[in-house]
C-alpha cells in the first residue's frame, strides 16, 4: 500500500513516526522519540503501518504550513501515548508502599508497574512541551531558552526515579551530568 502523507507507522529501532515526505522510492518520516526526520525506503519490510492515509486522501501536494499543522494534529491526538518503556527486572512484581508518619492512618500501596509507567507519562509529555515550546511561532529565542532552563531542571528532579529504568538511554538528564 502506498502510504500518504499523515500516516502512522512504527519502526523496528527508531519507534513511532509519521510520513511527513513522500519520495518515488523513500518516505520522509519524522521519528518522536528522537525529534528527527529520516528516509526510510518504501519497500522496507521492517515498517508496521499504525494508521495509513492514502495518497489520494492528501488531494495533491502539501505545503510546509499544511504539513506543520497535521505534525501538531497528530502530537496533539497522540500526546496520551507514551512508549513502551522496561522497566528494571529487579523491580518486576514489586510494589511502593507509601506509609504515613502517624500509626493510625492507612498505608497506600501500588504496584511499582503502575508508578513507573505515570513517571514514564511525566517524560513523554515534558517532551512533547519541549518539542511545542522549540517549535513556537511567537516566543523569541530567549523566552523559549528561558523555557527549556525550567524543563531541565524538572528533568533534574526526576534523575531520583532513573533506578527504575531498565535501559540506561531512556533516563532523565539533567543540566549536570549524564546519567
Amino acid at each position: 500500500m502506498e502510504l500518504g502523507i499523515g500516516s502512522r507507522i512504527e519502526h523496528p529501532t527508531l519507534g513511532r513516526g509519521v510520513v511527513v515526505d513522500i519520495g518515488t522510492e523513500f518516505n520522509n518520516i519524522w521519528f518522536k522519540s528522537s525529534n528527527i526526520v529520516r528516509s526510510i525506503a518504501k519497500n522496507f519490510e521492517g515498517i508496521r503501518v499504525l494508521s495509513a492515509v492514502e495518497t489520494s486522501e492528501i488531494g495533491g501536494m502539501v505545503n510546509m504550513a499544511d504539513l506543520e499543522f497535521m505534525l501538531h494534529k497528530v502530537l496533539d491526538d497522540r500526546s496520551d501515548i507514551s512508549e513502551k518503556v522496561p522497566l528494571a527486572q529487579k523491580w518486576l512484581g514489586g510494589s511502593l508502599i507509601l506509609k504515613p508518619m502517624e500509626e493510625n492512618m492507612q498505608s497506600k500501596e501500588i504496584p511499582i508497574e503502575t508508578f513507573f509507567h505515570k513517571i514514564v507519562m511525566v517524560r513523554d509529555r515534558l517532551r512533547v512541551m519541549e518539542q511545542q515550546i522549540n517549535a513556537h511561532k511567537v516566543l523569541t529565542d530567549a523566552e523559549k531558552v528561558d523555557l527549556q532552563q525550567y524543563i531541565t531542571r524538572i528533568y533534574g528532579s526526576l534523575t531520583t526515579f532513573n533506578v527504575l529504568f531498565k535501559n540506561a538511554d531512556e533516563v532523565f538528564k539533567g543540566s549536570g551530568k549524564e546519567a
